[in-house]
């Protein structure tokens, strides 16, 4: 809370900690100084002046220079630049400025596009300004709410967003939606004068009007007990922004297998150069210079440009698909997490109450289509019911059409709603059946009606019906039996037996009569409570799942993703909800909060590890169970809309915010927006994160094999005493210019075919696993053994050093070219794989080989290099060697598919 009176500004969050839900109005009013006739104006400046405004502490928008320095955040950038320390220190300055062009070039990139994410997410803040009504010396004014302070007494009515924490102390028929802070997708009723238990949980507190929450019915008034940052939604964003965030998978295999590069690297050109000098007896000076530059060309500098490049083309692809990336490093996270940690409310759910079942008193029962308030879809009957009496189903519609306070109507040629979800529901039944509220006032005008009151528990709307009165009721089952002509305890067996079916499926239940009236109702004084009515039957609402959510659900499962649900709604909501997904059975597979209560260690984990429905979830628990599922060795994805969710995105390997109807705290914690609020948007996201990860690891096969062949090649020549094959400048020439052009155009590979039938990979598999392990010997074997004979025949046919390297020079690049075809696909033969499925890849080999044609011609520098024009025998000769690396790939390939089909995992 933004503080209170009495209370210094230093202690404000102590304060934030008193049971105001515990306390009476009257002692609230005392302890805040205040009084139901509310603040003066200069009172209520000086307590802004001491407590501050009224607003939710956000991250907001990362500075430019911090999103610079992200791009350098990383081991093998540190690796990059220690190498070009180092080639300064030894005085190879064009070798250094390659390599810091690299790093500068990969960081100019990433910013760009974390840039454009940035102000993309910050344009899907609400930019309206948010008003409410506070008595201020007496009189009811409008003010902005970030000028609400506590002691401030706020009125409410039907469609006011709650600016701040409220201690109610005037109620009449006021009903919340807290769903985006509690996770309940229910409107809940409050009570001024209730009272609860210290440690009541915020979901139960029925005196209590929290900040976010909105009101969907009745009015009411309330003293403020906090604001900003003290407040309910307020604390959790405090906690969330001062939580560690978790780390996309893909950084955290980069930064482990950069460390493993890096070691190896330095301990291959250190045995290089003291095998040179012991054992061959070179100068020292020689094998420093030889080793530094073999180091550097070693290191796979166009590794972090490559990365970037193929994050950068899968955002793009991603966001196509309705997919925001806040972090370039979280672009491929999806495709690597194993398990899917979703909310319930507005995320599997469309949060909009839908009559799911229709139940007559003659015993017909009927499905009702359709998702949320658009009033699309048909009432059919159910396998087994009755005939259905449309007249007994067109009086049902109208009751419910006329006991309605709600409002349904299209706009500009959409639909629009106004009021309570269940009114709006009802509103598309009736629309469905054919019924228009409009239509049906116009033929029976309203003489009066009787509110929803939490104690009445029904609703009822008395109408002029061929020139007499007529009440239409709808409410809680039990309490409109009691107001039906002929149902007793006993005689309602049946229709109670259908009630209580359908809310054990989870369903809200509602009981729609209607009945004669007095003759005589004066408008101008309370009706009589209805008696003597007709019971027409009931509806069974839900919040119904979004469309294509179950397929979606259904292809996490068969790409070995598996799927929980975490909910701040009620056990059988929630298991009505999962029995659906598929995701649960019965109550015994759902874990509530209370249970989670009183676990921890091994008995949380333990609980966490077999369960996929928890229920009645408060935030923090929703944390422990990301902690849990991650500490059992999972990459988690956390997806989520509310305030509720905000810590949990923050801790989860990868945040995904709802951008459409999500709070400002869940997108500003999240790594991830969908744009359309859609859990099936997840699904295209899993596919291209995948397609990023394999992009990234064929770069990483490819710059990593073609470095270790020119080890392997060094090593050949240093230990049998021939001449170096290559100069420290033809090194770094095939790694900064020619395989620097073709590599990058790996990044753009489409898809496979087959990413969303795959398992994800474990998370403790390296990115550089024993396939590429294999594969990498193999190809670097066959290099560098063929170039080393080679050069061996070159020598010994007569041909000096320098012409012998020119041809050496152009055979590596002959091998690269080969060797990116090759690293197309981990399985598929690089036959298969059409050249028109990459044009990118195309014109970057055929670059990359124009390029290494013209240094040849190029005066000057082809001195430098070492290059000149070789005659076409040669090339020929030359063009035979380099498909040799083919054939050992193709070899492998088919080696490894038969042992994967061996052992059933291919």
């Amino acid at each position: 809370m933004a503080g209170y009176v009495r209370v210094p500004s230093s202690d404000a969050a102590a304060a934030a900690e008193r049971a105001w839900h515990a306390m009476s109005a009257e002692r609230a009013f005392e302890a805040l100084d205040a009084s139901p006739e509310g603040l003066t104006s200069g009172e209520a400046t000086r307590r802004l002046g001491e407590f501050g405004r009224n607003e939710v502490p956000l991250a907001g928008a990362a500075a430019w220079w911090r999103i610079i320095g992200r791009q350098f955040a990383s081991p093998l950038i540190y690796l990059l630049i220690a190498a070009g320390v180092l080639s300064i220190v030894i005085g190879e300055h064009t070798d250094a400025g390659f390599i810091f062009a690299v790093v500068l070039l990969n960081a100019v990139i990433g910013t760009i596009q974390e840039w454009r994410a940035e102000r993309s997410t910050q344009a899907l803040q609400r930019l309206l300004t948010l008003r409410s009504a506070v008595v201020r010396d007496s009189e009811v004014r409008e003010i902005d709410a970030a000028e609400v302070v506590p002691g401030d007494v706020v009125v409410l009515e039907s469609g006011n967003r709650v600016p701040a924490d409220l201690r109610l102390f005037r109620a009449s028929g006021l009903e919340a939606d807290e769903s985006l802070l509690t996770g309940e997708s229910v409107a809940v009723h409050k009570d001024a004068a209730w009272l609860g238990e210290p440690g009541t949980p915020v979901a139960d507190r029925r005196n209590v009007a929290n900040a976010g929450s909105t009101i969907v019915r009745g009015r009411g008034r309330g003293v403020v007990v906090a604001t900003g940052a003290h407040s309910a939604v307020g604390r959790v964003a405090s906690e969330m922004l001062g939580a560690e965030a978790g780390r996309p998978p893909l950084l955290v295999r980069l930064d482990r297998f950069s460390k493993v590069v890096g070691v190896a690297v330095i301990i291959a050109a250190f045995v290089v150069a003291l095998i040179g000098v012991l054992g061959q007896s070179r100068a020292p000076t020689e094998m420093v210079f030889f080793a530094v530059a073999l180091a550097v060309s070693a290191i796979p500098q166009g590794l972090p440009v490559a990365i970037t490049v193929a994050l950068t083309v899968a955002s793009r692809r991603i966001a196509s698909r309705g997919v925001l990336v806040r972090r370039l490093g979280a672009v491929e996270g999806l495709g690597s997490c194993t398990l899917v940690a979703s909310d319930k409310t507005g995320t599997l759910t469309c949060n909009e109450l839908t009559v799911r079942e229709v139940r007559l008193a003659s015993g017909a029962a009927l499905a009702v289509s359709g998702e949320g308030f658009i009033p699309e879809g048909e009432a059919t009957p159910l396998e087994g019911s009755p005939p259905v009496d449309r007249d007994e189903l067109g009086a049902l519609a109208r009751a419910a059409a006329l006991c309605n306070e709600g409002d349904l109507h299209r706009d500009d040629g959409r639909w629009a709603w106004r009021g309570d979800p269940t009114d709006v529901a009802l509103l598309a039944l009736a629309h469905k059946l054919g019924v228009s509220r409009d239509d049906m006032l116009d033929r029976h005008p309203e003489i009066s009606h009787i509110a929803f009151e939490p104690e009445r528990r029904y609703s009822a709307s008395y109408n002029e019906a061929d020139g007499r009165a007529r009440v239409y009721v709808k409410g809680a089952p039990e309490r409109v039996f009691e107001m039906c002509a002929g149902v007793s305890e006993d005689a309602a067996a049946d229709p109670r037996r259908t009630a209580e079916d359908m809310a054990r499926r989870g369903m809200r239940v509602l009981a729609i009569a209607e009945g004669g009236a007095p003759v005589s109702l004066d408008p101008s004084h309370a009706p009589p409570e209805p008696a003597g009515l007709n019971l027409l039957g009931f509806v069974g609402m839900i919040d119904p799942l979004r469309p294509g959510v179950v397929d979606a659900v259904r292809v996490c499962r068969s790409a070995g993703i598996t799927v929980a649900m975490i909910t701040g709604d009620h056990p059988v909501t929630a298991l009505a909800i999962s029995r659906e997904l598929g995701l649960a059975e019965d109550a015994s597979q759902v874990v509530t909060g209370a249970e989670l209560a009183w676990l921890d260690g091994e008995r949380l984990a333990e609980v966490v590890r077999r369960a996929r429905v928890f229920a009645r979830v408060a935030p923090e628990q929703k944390l422990d169970v990301v902690k849990a599922e991650q500490a059992a060795g999972h990459f988690v994805a956390v997806t989520g809309d509310g305030v509720n969710d905000a810590p949990a995105l923050r801790a989860a390997n990868i945040g995904v915010a709802m951008g459409r109807a999500g709070t400002d705290v869940a997108r500003d914690a999240a790594d991830l927006v969908i744009t359309d609020d859609n859990f099936a948007t997840i699904v295209a996201g899993v596919g291209e994160g995948r397609i990023a990860y394999d992009n990234v690891r064929k770069c990483v096969f490819l710059l990593i094999s073609t470095g270790a062949a020119e080890v392997v090649l060094a090593l050949l020549a240093v230990g049998a005493g021939t001449p170096l094959p290559l100069l420290p400048v033809q090194l770094l020439w095939l790694n900064l210019v020619t395989n620097g052009i073709q590599h990058v155009a790996l990044a753009f590979e489409p898809g496979e075919g087959d990413i969303l039938k795959r398992k994800p990979r474990p998370p403790t598999e390296r990115i550089f696993n024993r396939v590429m392990i294999e594969r990498t010997l193999v190809a670097a074997a066959a290099m560098g053994c063929v170039a080393f004979a080679a050069f061996n025949h070159l020598l010994a046919a007569g041909w000096s050093e320098a012409d012998a390297r020119n041809a050496i020079l152009l055979l590596m690049v002959l091998f690269e070219n080969v060797h990116v075809g090759n690293c197309r696909s981990e399985t598929v033969s690089a036959l298969r794989m059409s050249p028109l499925r990459n044009p990118m890849l195309l014109a970057a080999t055929s670059g990359a080989l124009l390029v290494h044609v013209a240094a040849m011609h190029t005066p000057g520098l082809d001195s430098v290099l070492g290059a000149g024009p070789l005659p076409l025998r040669v090339w020929a000769a030359m063009a035979g060697l380099a498909l040799t690396i083919f054939v050992a790939m193709e070899l492998h390939k088919l080696w490894w598919r038969r042992r994967m089909r061996r052992t059933g995992r291919f």
